[in-house]
């Protein structure tokens, strides 16, 4: 069996097969800001108390701070629900992504089924285990009875061999293997990643391309746990690598399908408007105007970005003709690039520095688009509108590029930034 049979296994309480319908108990159920009050309205029709209220976690992060009534008065139900029903110990404000600061807190644990209101929830996966995004009604049954359903879904193991150069990152690889699956290509399956390059990744590189799973269309990503997720995991938690149920897939485990990437010669790879899988090598594309440059999100906000973009940007000032926007995945995050000086390069270049937070990412507030612009961003989706007024455009990409492309004010490949 694969992991993700073995884990779904373990919570059924007998062996389960892919596509057999299953009933099984959640681990952790997470939602938003912006999914939190559709699930508070369908929760409030079924019943007054939630199942378990330390295992619910309500993260602020798409619209903090509020900046519309609108905002304002939907923050204001989320504060209201979670009084009334104790959630206190896991409620999050202005900390920064919920996909990042659930890991930093300890929530998420290898081996855990884990749910969460936001399609990006397959995040957790990079930690050995099941988790997938659902909907606002399907979280509110999830609330009320700490259970929920899924089809078992099939598998495509992605091998992952070579070492990336220094102009690339786990984003390329993401981006690579989306432009050859397609956004539908894995639709409700398990995309395993596995193969050198991936045991031997970091736990933020790993978190990357899990988070992108859904974007081929994928149920949930997810990788076996290795040295440096354990001991994050074992630093988060406070319990030692005996306690984790940490799972592996067996050696003839079977899957619909094996898919191998090598990627020792790959080029920066850019997602084109308006489609994720429109991927291109960058040297199709060098030149294109942008006004707008964000590094940031659920994606590519945490350290290994900002100091990739720092050590670009150092002693350099952007392009005028467009702007650069960073914002930090969590305050963690923030603190950490504060005292390794990566936010005053960034100032010093003429970047804005924004809270952590969803922000742009979903057109929410701070740098949204109008009519005619374009950006290059490292977040996750570039769809017709995602950034702003439908007629602007998102190029997606990693934050090397993005910071050479502040300095020029075009799609540039970082070893063309001289120093």
């Amino acid at each position: 069996m694969n992991i993700t049979e073995k884990i779904l296994s373990k919570k059924a309480g007998r062996e389960v097969t892919p596509g057999e319908i299953i009933e099984i108990p959640v681990d952790l159920a997470m939602s938003h800001d912006g999914t939190s009050p559709p699930a508070i309205k369908t929760f409030e029709k079924i019943t007054d108390r939630v199942w378990d209220a330390d295992k619910i976690a309500i993260i602020f992060d798409h619209n903090v701070p509020a900046n519309t009534i609108g905002s304002a008065e939907f923050q204001k139900v989320c504060r209201d629900f979670i009084k009334k029903q104790g959630i206190s110990k896991n409620y999050i404000h202005g900390e920064g992504i919920c996909h990042q600061v659930v890991p930093e807190m300890g929530l998420v644990e290898p081996g855990k089924v884990i749910v969460g209101a936001d399609s990006h929830t397959c995040t957790y996966g990079a930690f050995g285990a099941f988790s997938t995004g659902m909907g606002a009604t399907d979280l509110a049954m999830v609330w009320a009875t700490g259970k929920t359903w899924f089809m078992v879904p099939e598998a495509i193991k992605m091998n992952v061999t070579g070492d990336l150069n220094e102009y690339n990152s786990p984003k390329d690889i993401i981006l690579n293997i989306i432009g050859s699956v397609g956004i539908a290509g894995a639709t409700y399956m398990t995309a395993e990643f596995a193969g050198e390059t991936i045991e031997n990744m970091g736990v933020e590189g790993r978190a990357t391309m899990c988070n992108m799973a859904i974007e081929m269309g994928a149920k949930n990503g997810i990788m076996e746990p290795n040295r440096d997720v354990i001991d994050y995991i074992c630093t988060r938690t406070g319990k030692r690598e005996s306690e984790l149920n940490i799972i592996k897939s067996d050696s003839d485990a079977e899957y619909i399908k094996e898919m191998n990437f090598d990627v020792k010669d790959l080029e920066p790879q850019i997602a084109c408007p308006n489609d994720v899988d429109n991927v291109k090598d960058i040297s199709k594309i060098e030149g294109t105007p942008v006004d707008q440059c964000l590094i940031g999100s659920c994606t590519n906000g945490r350290l290994s970005d900002l100091r990739d973009a720092a050590e670009i940007l150092e002693g350099c000032k952007i392009d005028d003709s467009t702007r650069l926007l960073i914002l930090p995945a969590s305050r963690e995050i923030y603190r950490q690039a504060m005292h390794l000086g990566y936010i005053d390069t960034f100032i010093d270049a003429g970047a804005i520095i924004c809270n952590p937070g969803c922000g742009p990412c979903l057109g929410g507030h701070m740098g949204v688009l109008c009519e005619g612009e374009s950006c290059i961003s490292t977040t996750n989706r570039n769809f017709k509108g995602r950034m702003g007024d439908a007629k602007s455009d998102v190029y997606l990409s990693s934050s090397k590029v993005v910071a050479a492309s502040a300095l020029t004010g075009v799609i540039t490949h970082p070893k063309d930034i001289k120093k």
